[in-house]
This record gives C-alpha cells, structure tokens and sequence, in this order.
C-alpha cells in the first residue's frame, strides 16, 4: 500500500498493510536536529524568515520543510495549517469601542465582528497549493489534514457564562463559527485535501461545560461540517484534549465524525478501552503522551510505551500512530527517536539513519 491507501485503509476500518504514522505538530528542536537546519515550518520562525527571504520564499520552505521532515521519518499523513498572510502595510490602529462590563454583551460584540469577517483569502492558503506541487514533483502521494478548528471552549469564560446566562447569544456565535468552518473547508475541498480537524478544544482534567451544554450548542454545528465533509466523500477528524468520557457519544457518534485525534492518555483517555467501545466506527489518533511520558521518559520506557500503543489500536484498521498533542522543546530528540526505533521494529522497516 502506498500512505493515502494505507491512512483511508484506517479510516474505512480496513486492515492496512501497517498502522500508519505521523505527527500531528512536531517543532524544533526536535525538527531542527532530524533535518539537519533549522525546520522553517515552525510557527515561531515564521516573522525571521518572512524578514530574510520575502513572504513568497518563506511559504515555499514552509512547504518544502514540512515535505521533506514527513519523509524522512516514513510518515503516512501530513498535518498542516494555513500560511500567513504577506504582511500587510502599516495602518493607523482603528479606535477601539471600550468593551462591555457585561460577559453577554462582549460575546455580543464578538459575534458582530465575526458577522464582518470575510472568508479566508487564497493568500492563506498557498502552502497546500505548494505542498501539492512538491509531491507531484517528488512521486509521493500523503493525504494532508488540515485545520478547521472553531468550535472550541478552550478558557474562553464570556462564552461559558453567556451558555448559562444568555443561550441565544452563545448559539449564535457557534453558529457564526460553522459558517467560517465550512468556509474553510469549501476552500480545501477544491484543493483536493480529504482530512479536516473539526471541533476544539473544551476539556482539561474534566469538560469545562456540561455534557447538556456540548451536547445542545457545539454537537449539532460539528455535525454539520461532517456531513458536509462526508458528501465531498471526506473525512472529519474531531479534536480535543482532556477526559471526554463524559461526553464520549456525543463527541465520537453524534457528531458523525470519522476519526479521534488529541487522545489525551494522561487525562485517562485509554485507548484499548476507546478501541473495545468505537474501534469499528472511528479510527483513533494517538495516543502517546507528549506532556509526561515523552518528555519525562527514558527512551526504553518511551519504546516500551510505542510497542504497547500499537498493540492497543491494532485490529481492523481504525489506528494512526501519534502523540497525543505537541512534540514541543520539552520533549528530548532521544526519546522521540525512541517512538521511530520502536515503530519501525514493530512494522520490519530498516532502522532510521540520522546523519542529514
């Protein structure tokens, strides 16, 4: 199989050749040290290198650098966000209304802007083009998942007091972000890309709002964007950290999604108990610990952890090899060349070679 046969082998609960892999965000140093430069791909290099080689060039080895970092580690999938804009010629800053005392009104307010904003510009979007054209160029063919993330809680404390205080206004605003979604997704659908993230954000150590809450505003407007990706013959991805057993149905079935991604195995999502309940319906993303184990661990306990994951997920598809969220600086490049030993053992595919 190639990588797109092997990802839609797993996300239609066929079994693949292998479990694909990939990393859902991978930045330096990690990045830096496995392509031998620095990885312009990381957002936090974005203003330098605007600075020091033009907006056009920066998006080229934004592309490039993403390409090039998947290939070398043997990824299935290629996650990417949209690229910046060009920078913008200074303007006057726009007098600023003083803002409300009242969380209602201010969520008020937002919802007007958002009303205001227009669809996201081609500008945005020229990595994808990019991305596409260097694997045309290279014979290579991975699906890319894409970002279309709006429906999220995160600590956004004027939404979550104005569910209670003010339902009418908070379902606006979430229907306001559906509409910027599918905006999105338009976008990407002509682009060829199948795999979009859906949702966001809205638990840590427990749901931030109640099960009735995500149940009543969000489950209806990221199904919405499922069916619409579904028609396209797509695939939605929903996205979020933290404990979701108390909303696990909702988030996973009732919003039709196809795929579980941000598994957050520290927060007690298990995923041999997530594969035992929806193994047959979604295909699971993750699950390994970024935060703790694989910035904590030695690699052996890290190898150990990889070899375990892939026995969990195995089983008529419905598994991609990840972390759980970010390899971010915390993260150490011997254990994250850990989890690539062990995978690359447990698949018989020759040992990764370091050396570029």
């Amino acid at each position: 199989m190639n990588a797109r046969q092997r990802v839609r082998a797993a996300l239609e609960h066929r079994e693949p050749d292998r479990t694909p892999f990939f990393e859902y965000v991978l930045l330096s140093p990690v990045a830096d040290a496995l392509l031998g430069r620095r990885y312009t791909a990381d957002p936090a290099h974005w203003p330098a290198l605007v600075a020091e080689m033009g907006w056009e060039e920066a998006v080229n080895r934004n592309a490039t650098d993403r390409l090039d970092l998947a290939l070398f580690l043997g990824h299935d999938l290629l996650y990417a966000t949209p690229n910046p804009p060009p920078p913008a010629a200074p303007t006057a800053p726009a007098p600023q209304e003083p803002l409300p005392e009242d969380p209602v009104e201010r969520l008020r307010m937002r919802n007007a802007q958002a009303a205001q904003q227009p669809p996201p510009t081609d500008e945005t979007l020229v990595v994808y083009l990019r991305l596409s054209e260097l694997m045309a160029e290279r014979d290579v063919d991975l699906p890319i998942l894409a970002p279309a993330y709006a429906h999220g809680v995160w600590t956004d404390i004027d939404l979550m007091q104005t569910m209670l205080l003010a339902p009418e206004v908070a379902a606006e605003h979430f229907a306001l972000a559906t509409r910027r979604s599918l905006d999105r997704i338009e976008r990407y659908l002509t682009m060829g890309i199948e795999l979009v993230g859906v949702g966001g954000d809205f638990s840590g150590t427990r749901p931030l709002i109640s099960p009735a809450a995500y149940r009543h505003f969000i489950v209806p407007q990221v199904r919405a964007l499922s069916r619409r990706l579904h028609a396209a013959g797509a695939f939605a991805v929903n996205a979020s950290d933290g404990d979701l057993w108390p909303v696990i149905e909702d988030f996973l079935c009732g919003c039709e999604v196809d795929g579980y991604l941000e598994i957050d195995r520290y927060a007690g999502m298990d995923l041999r108990r997530l594969k035992a309940a929806y193994g047959g319906k979604v295909c699971l993303f993750g699950n390994l610990d970024c935060g703790n184990a694989l910035s904590f661990g030695t690699p052996e306990s890290i190898r150990q952890d990889t070899l375990d994951c892939l026995e969990a997920g195995r089983g008529k598809g419905g598994h991609v090899l990840c972390a759980s969220n970010a390899i971010t600086a915390s993260v150490p490049l011997p254990n994250y060349l850990a989890v690539v030993h062990a995978y690359r053992e447990w698949c018989g595919l020759p040992a990764l070679t370091l050396g570029r």
